[in-house]
C-alpha cells in the first residue's frame, strides 16, 4: 500500500520540520509531493537537502494560486500523486512517526472504505501541545458524522484524513470552497457518504496553530459567501440525510462572521450586508439584529 503525502506549500518557515516528519515514518512506502505556489520565498533551498531521496517530488507552480483559491494548489498536488492514498498536510503542519503505519493498520481492518482519519493534536508556533481533537468512534456511517461534526462542533483539518487516490479523481479533486472553507470537512463527508468512515484511536497527526494559518484570514465577506456555498452544497448533496440543526449551525457561522466584520466596518459592512442579504438567506430582522450588535460594540470598544 503505497501513500503520497501532498504539502501545498507557500511559507518556508516550517517546511522543513514538515518534510522530515514525512521521512520519519515507521512505514516506508510512501511518495512526499511538495508543490510550492509560487512562492517569493526559497523553498527549493529546503527540498533540496532531501535531494538523494527518489520519493520527494518538487514542483513550482507557474502562478500563484492564492488563498482564495487554495483548494487549487491541493488539486494540483494531487495531479502529480501516484499513491493507493493522499494525505494533504499544511506547510506548517507534522505527521507523528507512526502516522501511516496507523494508517495502513485502519485500512488494512476496513479495506472498502474510501476514507479515513486520524485523530489529532494541536501544536502552537513552537511546536507545544495546546489541545487535543476529540476521541471518535472506530466507524462511523456517513450519517453519524454528519450529525457528531455539527453537533458537537468537532475540530477538523484537511490533513486528518487519508483518502483514496482513485475516489478523488473519480469524483473531481477536494471539493473547492473560497478560503479552503469547509473544503475539508465536505471532501471528507462525500468520501464517507456511501461506505463511511474509519477513524485512527491513537493521535496520530499534528496540526499547527499559528499567526500564519489560512483559517485566520481576515476576509470575511469572503468566507461568509463560502459558507453560504457550502451549505447550499451540503443541502443538495446530502438531502435527508443532514440533521435537524444543520440549518442553524450554519446560520450561527454566517452572523458570527458578519457581526465581527460590522464591528470592524460598521456602517460599510451594514451597508453592504444589507445589498447582499438574499445572497445570504437572512431575514431582514435577523440581519438587522446582528449589524446593530456588530456596531454598538465598536462603539463600546
Amino acid at each position: 500500500m503505497k501513500i503520497s503525502v501532498t504539502i501545498p506549500s507557500f511559507k518556508s518557515r516550517y517546511l522543513d520540520e514538515a518534510i522530515k516528519s514525512v521521512t520519519n515514518q515507521t512505514w516506508q512506502d510512501w511518495e512526499l509531493i511538495i508543490v510550492d505556489d509560487y512562492s517569493p520565498e526559497n523553498l527549493k533551498s529546503i527540498v533540496d537537502q532531501y535531494i538523494n531521496d527518489p520519493r520527494i517530488h518538487y514542483y513550482r507552480n507557474d502562478k500563484n494560486c492564492g488563498i482564495i483559491d487554495v483548494v487549487d494548489n491541493w488539486n494540483i498536488c494531487l495531479s502529480h500523486c501516484n499513491g493507493d492514498y493522499v494525505i494533504c498536510i499544511g506547510d506548517d503542519d507534522r505527521l507523528l512517526p507512526c502516522c501511516l503505519e496507523e494508517y495502513q493498520k485502519l485500512a488494512k481492518k476496513f479495506p472498502d472504505l474510501n476514507i479515513y482519519h486520524a485523530r489529532t493534536q494541536i501544536i502552537d508556533e513552537e511546536g507545544r501541545i495546546i489541545g487535543y481533537q476529540e476521541e471518535r468512534p472506530l466507524y462511523e456511517t456517513c450519517e453519524e458524522m454528519l450529525f457528531r461534526q455539527w453537533k458537537e462542533d468537532r475540530k477538523q483539518f484537511i490533513g486528518d484524513f487519508m483518502i483514496s487516490r482513485k475516489w478523488l479523481n473519480k469524483n473531481g479533486g477536494y471539493i473547492k470552497f473560497p478560503l479552503a472553507y469547509s473544503s475539508d470537512w465536505a471532501t471528507a463527508n462525500l468520501a464517507a457518504k456511501e461506505k463511511g468512515i474509519a477513524n485512527g484511536q491513537t493521535v496520530m497527526f499534528e496540526y499547527r496553530d499559528n499567526q500564519y494559518t489560512i483559517s485566520r484570514s481576515q476576509n470575511l465577506k469572503i468566507a461568509v459567501k463560502a459558507c453560504s456555498s457550502s451549505q447550499r452544497w451540503y443541502s443538495k448533496t446530502f438531502y435527508g440525510m443532514l440533521p435537524p440543526f444543520f440549518h442553524t449551525y450554519f446560520r450561527k457561522k454566517m452572523t458570527d462572521m458578519i457581526y465581527l466584520d460590522v464591528k470592524q466596518n460598521q456602517f460599510a459592512s451594514t451597508y453592504y450586508w444589507f445589498t447582499h442579504r438574499k445572497y445570504i438567506g437572512l431575514s431582514i430582522i435577523k440581519l438587522l439584529n446582528v449589524c446593530m450588535r456588530g456596531i454598538l460594540s465598536s462603539f463600546r470598544n
